[in-house]
């Protein structure tokens, strides 16, 4: 199968900016309105910021994407360089996006930068974790990389917990804890207006699964805030590196390492970052050759 069949082709972006919303004014009597001029004022005055903040909101989401589109139309002819340059530039500028990383990481690996390439393979499956586009070309991206690293073994439960926290980033995680929780505010005031003993029995045994199920929810969004916050992954960029035990270029030798290799990042010291591979070996290297998820 060609490199081409494998690696899914870019996608096409859909830029949704949040509008700002107008204050609500305190609703004034008559003879109020005729004397208060500086609500008059305030009320104007909001109504053309609301106005011209939903402009620059166009404007913007507007330019997003039409530089989107140039760099896909770079894509699609080959010029992978000019692509990145553009994706990068939005990347910079503060804009971030599933689509954003998925196309970067295609264009790097056209032009064989694999560190680079699933570098952002990583960040935009951790901005989408269900995408079946990211995670089949973060996977194939994978089997270009020289290390094949074994991870300790753990217990089935662990890898059952992890795998249903890596199932939703934190902000899915945020949706299903809103929506379990909007479900039992329902339930308790349905409760109240039930007419009968049994419909009172079943909204209350209900509402009992909802909370114990809301609970587990906020369990897991509280994990999967404190990971995002305490294990920071991050990608090798070099070709080759040579792990040593200790943050000195003098230091012993412990192993080495290769391009596209995920790892933690778990200290740093001057120029120096201690990581630990998957199958728990630990040692520090330069902390240019390794890139933040």
């Amino acid at each position: 199968m060609s490199e081409s069949q494998n690696i899914v082709s870019i996608k096409n972006i859909n830029v949704t900016l949040s509008s700002s919303k107008c204050d609500t004014f305190k609703i004034v009597s008559l003879r109020q309105a005729q004397t208060d001029n500086g609500s008059i004022v305030c009320k104007t005055l909001t109504i053309l910021l609301f106005l011209l903040l939903s402009i620059t909101d166009t404007s913007f989401a507007q330019n997003i994407d039409e530089q989107m589109q140039q760099a896909s139309a770079f894509y699609r002819n080959g010029e992978f360089d000019k692509a990145i340059n553009i994706y990068e530039e939005l990347r910079r500028d503060g804009f971030e996006g599933t689509s954003l990383y998925f196309n970067l990481a295609n264009s790097y690996y056209r032009i064989g930068k694999l560190g680079y390439s699933i570098l952002n393979y990583e960040r935009a499956l951790k901005k989408s974790p269900t995408d079946e586009d990211v995670k089949h070309n973060l996977a194939f991206a994978n089997l270009s990389t020289v290390d094949r690293i074994q991870p300790l073994p753990t217990f089935f439960l662990f890898e059952w917990w992890d795998s249903l926290l890596a199932s939703l980033s934190v902000n899915g995680w945020t949706y299903v804890v809103f929506l379990f929780y909007l479900l039992l505010m329902i339930l308790i005031v349905a409760y109240f207006f039930a007419k009968t003993i049994f419909q009172q029995k079943l909204i209350l045994f209900s509402g009992l699964g909802t909370l114990i199920i809301l609970s587990i929810t906020v369990s897991l969004l509280i994990v999967k805030i404190n990971r995002e916050e305490t294990l920071i992954g991050g990608v090798v960029i070099e070709q080759s590196i040579t792990v040593k035990t200790s943050p000195d270029i003098k230091s012993t030798d412990a192993f080495v390492i290769h391009e596209g290799l995920k790892v933690n990042l778990e200290d740093q010291l001057d120029e120096w970052v201690k990581i630990r591979l998957s199958d728990g070996k630990v040692g520090w290297v330069e902390n240019n050759s390794v890139v933040r998820i």
